[in-house]
C-alpha cells in the first residue's frame, strides 16, 4: 500500500488543532523544516492515513508529548562552537563577574548540554555560587534529561575536545562520573539551575537577565516569530546585558537591532539603548 504523507493542507489543519486543543502555537515555525519533521514522525510511527495521525495527536496526551519532541529540534552538544565559548570565557564573563548576582537565561535549551557548559564556565570563573541559570524549553521531555544531568559517555571525547578548544584547562572528566555507558555530571553544577517549560511564542518575560542565550532556535522560526522572540529577549534583558545567538542567526533587520552592538566576531550583542 502506498504511504500517505502530510500535505501542506494537512499541516495547516494539524497546527490549528494543536493550538486549539493544547495551546501550543507552531503556526509561525518555518514551514519547510516543520513539514519534513511531520512527515518523519508520520513514517516512523507507521500511520496508515493522515486522519489516523491527526486523531492520535488530538486525543492522546501522552502521544502529543512525543509529537512535540519530534517536531521541535533537539540537536545540541557541549561547548558547541568553541570560539563562542572562548569569547564568553574571555570577554563576557569578566564583565558579568562585576555584578553582585548573575542571572542567565538559556532559552530553547533542549537537553541541556549548553546549560552545563555554561555552568562549567561559571565555576571556572569562580562565580557559579552567585549565579542562577534559567533553562527553558517548550518540550518537557528534553528538560527531564537536563534535570538528570546524564549524557552518553560516547559523546565525552568530542565534548572534551570542544572544552579544550574553548580555553578549558582542567581535565574535563573531573566534571562527571562515568557509569556504564553514561556520564553523570556533578550536582554542584545543576544546583544553580532553574529548569522550566517556556514557550517563546506565547509566554511572557519572567525575569531580568544579564545574559540570554538562544542558540540555533530562531533559524526554525519565520520572520514574524523571530521578531516576537527577539522582542521578548529585549524585554527580559537589562541595559548593557548580552544576547547570544547561534552561528547562522542574526540581529540585522530585526525590530530590536538598533538597540544592540555586536561584540567581536561571535554572535554576541550588547544592549546599549
Amino acid at each position: 500500500m502506498q504511504q500517505s504523507y502530510v500535505t501542506n493542507e494537512h499541516m495547516e489543519m494539524l497546527l490549528s488543532d494543536v493550538l486549539e486543543v493544547y495551546g501550543y502555537d507552531f503556526t509561525d515555525y518555518a514551514r519547510a523544516s516543520l513539514k519534513r519533521r511531520l512527515n518523519r514522525i508520520f513514517l516512523l510511527d507507521r500511520f496508515s492515513s493522515f486522519a489516523e495521525f491527526r486523531y492520535r495527536v488530538i486525543n492522546d496526551g501522552d502521544y502529543f508529548k512525543r509529537f512535540v519532541e519530534e517536531i521541535t529540534v533537539n540537536v545540541t552538544e557541549m561547548f558547541r562552537d568553541p570560539g563562542f565559548y572562548k569569547a564568553l570565557r574571555e570577554q563576557i564573563l569578566p564583565v558579568l563577574s562585576t555584578h553582585p548576582f548573575i542571572r542567565i537565561w538559556h532559552a530553547g535549551c533542549s537537553t541541556g548540554e549548553e546549560v552545563y557548559s555554561m555552568a562549567v564556565l561559571l565555576q571556572e570563573a569562580g562565580v557559579l555560587q552567585k549565579s542562577l541559570i534559567y533553562a527553558t524549553d517548550i518540550n518537557p521531555g528534553v528538560l527531564e534529561k537536563l534535570r538528570n544531568g546524564i549524557f552518553p559517555l560516547s559523546a565525552m571525547k568530542l565534548y572534551s575536545e570542544n572544552y579544550i578548544a574553548s580555553g578549558g584547562k582542567k581535565d574535563f572528566s573531573s566534571y562527571y562520573t562515568a557509569k556504564y555507558d553514561h556520564a553523570k555530571f556533578d550536582d554542584s553544577l545543576s544546583q544553580r539551575m532553574i529548569v522550566s517549560t517556556h514557550n517563546l511564542v506565547s509566554d511572557r518575560s519572567f525575569n531580568e537577565f544579564q545574559l540570554i542565550c538562544c542558540r540555533n532556535v530562531l533559524i526554525y522560526f519565520n520572520k514574524t516569530l523571530q521578531d516576537k522572540a527577539l522582542e521578548l529577549f529585549d524585554a527580559s534583558l537589562e541595559k548593557l546585558g548580552f544576547l547570544a545567538l547561534g552561528a547562522k542567526e542574526q540581529l540585522k533587520f530585526s525590530t530590536i537591532s538598533k538597540s544592540y552592538r555586536q561584540e567581536g566576531k561571535e554572535k554576541i550583542w550588547r544592549k546599549v539603548a
